[in-house]
């Protein structure tokens, strides 16, 4: 299969776990963070960073990584500080306005944080001890069109079908090998009064989440993409219609009041035993086994029509720091933390997630299998990596069109002209 940019970026930093690399300049960057800690001895007041995040259900963990963080530097407090992903944005854009934001911010990937910087909001981190380290295609998430890093990039995310092992033993079911078994597998499980799949139509971002996963194994991985970039194809062709369709071909397998769900509703319904299968990213992993330790689960990628299994991927954002930051030292400091195999290594750890950092390794076979399927079997998740442009975005408009699809109100074929007059507006390869 023809490599992404993406792809390659997966191939070269998961021989290490695709690592957050970095080492100090002035230090090991596998012990600390490269400079001396700063004390309050002498009576010198204690600095507090403010540091935002859209990762509410990762508060305890980030208490423990920034605990080691303070240990170091008794001279600085992180005051850690998340909302509600479907909030973030709007909070976070009108703090920033006012000169009330953050000392640290939590970027969102590629041209959506990147906006920030292009407003003048974001501190260059280009002289950051550590950030060199990274694979260009790894600061790709967070280089600006000026050529400057305005992130220090957090980790590899990958979305699949989780399912539930035990549901699938006692009904004689096995990981689907193509579209048609997977049908098969569903249809099997509803006519045995088991919900197939939780899913919810409530939140927009899951849609396109879902998208990525299907999509891949429909149009054929990174051979689709590049024929898109380099713009021998659009959004119209078959086989992005295609991967709507299938989209709608599973609305028989859903809960039946699927419209109003969220992202709880089908975490629960998955993490309880009341749904057989669960599509998200690996970063609903360790809220799942939060929920239900017990929780016999794997996961398959969506298997694609040339048989090939397709795992998206993509550096699923990184933390800024704020250009009128009144702590920038410290909150420098703390970027540079970012960069170490120490923080690496509690991140991959704590979050089970594929985190950065040459070195970094995790002992968790999914994880493992997750890393695997990344370096060999990839496909850039298209709409957040190559789609994020426009005002909506087309990211936005493709949520909103299958919204608009799943309350009967649009066609495949409508939401593809969509999304297709969109990406129009502004995407190069498209423009006539």
């Amino acid at each position: 299969m023809k490599q992404s940019r993406l792809h390659r970026l997966a191939s070269v930093s998961l021989a290490a776990l695709l690592a957050l690399a970095g080492c100090s300049s002035t230090s090991d960057s596998n012990t600390g963070t490269g400079t001396e800690p700063t004390g309050n001895e002498g009576g010198a007041e204690q600095v507090t960073v403010s540091m935002h995040s859209w990762r509410v259900e990762d508060t305890e963990g980030y208490a423990k990584l920034i605990a080691a963080f303070e240990a170091d530097n008794p001279g600085i407090k992180i005051d850690f500080k998340p909302f509600k992903a479907t909030e973030y944005n709007t909070i976070l854009n009108t703090a920033l306005q006012s000169d009330s934001g953050p000392d640290i911010l939590q970027l969102r990937p590629y041209a959506a944080g990147l906006t920030l910087a292009e407003a003048g909001y974001l501190e260059p981190l280009d002289n950051l001890p550590g950030i060199n380290n990274f694979p260009k295609e790894t600061l790709a998430v967070a280089t600006g069109k000026d050529g400057k890093i305005y992130g220090v990039p957090l980790n590899l995310s990958t979305t699949q079908f989780y399912y539930n092992k035990q549901i699938f033993e006692e009904n004689g079911l096995s990981e689907p090998q193509s579209w048609d078994e997977l049908i098969a597998t569903a249809q099997a499980l509803k006519d045995k009064g088991i919900t197939p799949i939780a899913f919810g139509a409530k939140e927009g971002w899951l849609l396109s989440l879902a998208h990525g996963v299907i999509a891949p194994g429909t149009y054929g991985g990174n051979a689709y993409v590049d024929k898109l970039l380099n713009g021998e194809t659009d959004l119209k062709s078959p086989e992005f219609l295609r991967s709507i369709q299938r989209m709608q071909e599973l609305i028989p397998y859903f809960p039946e009041n699927y419209i109003g769900l969220d992202l709880n509703d089908q975490r629960t319904l998955f993490a309880t035993g009341k749904a057989a299968m669960f599509i998200n990213g690996n970063f609903e992993l360790e809220g799942l086994l939060k929920l239900n330790p017990d929780l016999p689960l794997d996961f398959f990628p969506m298997p694609g029509d040339d048989g090939q299994k397709i795992l998206t991927t993509w550096v699923d954002g990184s933390y800024a720091v704020n250009a009128k930051s009144k702590n920038k030292e410290a909150a420098l400091k703390f970027m540079e933390y970012m960069t170490t195999t120490q923080f690496g290594q509690q991140f991959a750890n704590e979050f089970k997630r594929i985190s950065a950092v040459p070195g970094v390794s995790v002992d968790d076979p999914l994880v493992n299998k997750m890393s695997e399927l990344a370096q060999n079997n990839s496909s850039s998740y298209l709409m957040v990596v190559h789609f994020t442009g426009g005002n909506p975005t087309t990211k936005q408009t493709l949520e909103n069109a299958l919204q608009g699809m799943y309350l009967g109100e649009m066609t495949p074929e409508q939401v593809v002209e969509e999304v297709q007059k969109s990406a129009e507006t502004w995407f190069e390869p498209f423009k006539k």
